[in-house]
């Protein structure tokens, strides 16, 4: 079994979808807010 070195794992593949899912909830609650205010706004 080869020995373990911490911090030695490559976690580019997992930074890139982490950011990839913070861009997404980013916009997905832009959206929900923006739709949110016109539907406010249609309503009121």
């Amino acid at each position: 079994m080869s020995e373990f070195k911490h911090g030695s794992m490559d976690t580019t593949a997992q930074e890139k979808t982490f950011h990839g899912f913070l861009k997404f909830v980013g916009y997905g609650l832009l959206f929900a807010l923006g739709f949110l205010f016109f539907l406010g706004l249609l309503r009121g």
